[in-house]
């Protein structure tokens, strides 16, 4: 990767090409600061998620449907980072984008396949919160970890169509503009379709989630106050009410995760709306915004650790590399926790 030299000689992204984008102008200094910056994100976002997935898989303890959704999200977390923010990376620093018309299109289409597949993922863990808290008694024979694992593929499934119908259509990168010089990857979007993706990526789901969210706040605090009073007076709290306790708190640290992932979309589909998006590309304002859906695949393992005791937990037997001694796979990380 070459930086922008600071005097006024005009460059090109592809000198040897009559149709190549003129090359933006950064100082070696504010090149440096971005790729350092880029790099750390890239990498951390890669380790936090790989030591989620890692966690999910190898301790039996944590095969739940729950755990599952969670899983599924850290996937397309790390391959945000893994894919999406090194090329991103290179593309706003050098502000050219090296690799060509074809893998534009197919880098477009793996970044909308793993936003909508992370959106889905929280759709599908705000049904199994739902659940979970408003129907404790049903949950364990309507989510099964069978038919979480089925539900995430069919997610997967759905959004990879969604994107490949998103790509195949005309407006979605169209080369044969004018005004698209080689050395750009442009996302070119119509109205009709902006608002069309508005209503399948932001709103529905959105109205989804919160709606099912808010119902669980509802239940959850009913439930933790007949708790509390319980333990007031002195009553045998049984097995259940403990279990609903811990559900609710699971709860929380979801809902959480998904209020950090719409403040971090908002925005972005706002920007989507505006008449200029054809020309954003150069708008600090606009790079900051894009950003945040790239930083939302950090932040959920942080959200985890913070919250999560047996994340602490399975990190520790993972960094000190205990997952590799016999039967290890069979350890309790919540009794081992506590002991």
């Amino acid at each position: 990767m070459a930086y922008e030299t600071e005097d006024h000689e005009t460059q090109f992204c592809f000198p040897a090409i009559n149709t190549s984008c003129l090359k933006g102008r950064r100082s070696k200094y504010e090149y440096n600061i971005m790729y350092v910056f880029f790099s750390l994100l890239s990498v951390s976002t890669v380790f936090l998620n790989l030591l989620v997935i890692i966690s999910i898989s190898h301790f039996k303890k944590l095969h739940t449907p729950t755990n599952m959704l969670i899983l599924s999200l850290s996937v397309a977390d790390l391959l945000i980072g893994l894919i999406v923010m090194p090329l991103e990376a290179i593309n706003l620093t050098d502000m050219c984008w090296y690799f060509g018309d074809t893998f534009c299109r197919l880098f477009l289409l793996i970044l909308g396949l793993l936003l909508s597949a992370s959106l889905s993922n929280l759709v599908l863990i705000a049904i199994d919160r739902y659940m979970a808290v408003c129907y404790p008694l049903q949950y364990p024979q309507k989510i099964t970890t069978t038919r979480t694992l089925a539900s995430i593929c069919l997610c997967w499934f759905c959004s990879s169509a969604y994107n490949t119908a998103l790509a195949g259509s005309r407006t979605y990168f169209d080369s044969r503009r004018i005004d698209v010089c080689y050395g750009k990857c442009t996302l070119v979007i119509s109205f009709a379709w902006k608002v069309t993706d508005m209503c399948f990526s932001l709103l529905f789901p959105c109205t989804v989630m919160i709606t099912l969210y808010l119902r669980i706040f509802y239940v959850a605090r009913k439930q933790i106050k007949i708790i509390n009073s319980l333990a007031k007076t002195g009553k045998v709290i049984n097995e259940g009410s403990v279990r609903r306790k811990s559900e609710s708190k699971v709860t929380l640290t979801l809902g959480l995760i998904v209020t950090v992932y719409l403040l971090c979309w908002i925005p972005y589909f706002l920007l989507s709306l505006s008449e200029n998006t054809e020309n954003v590309e150069i708008s600090s304002t606009t790079t900051i915004i894009v950003w945040l859906l790239y930083v939302n695949s950090a932040l959920n393992p942080l959200i985890y650790a913070f919250f999560y005791p047996w994340f602490k937990m399975s990190v520790k037997h993972i960094l000190t590399l205990k997952i590799f001694q016999p039967a290890s796979s069979l350890v309790d990380v919540f009794t081992d926790y506590h002991s």
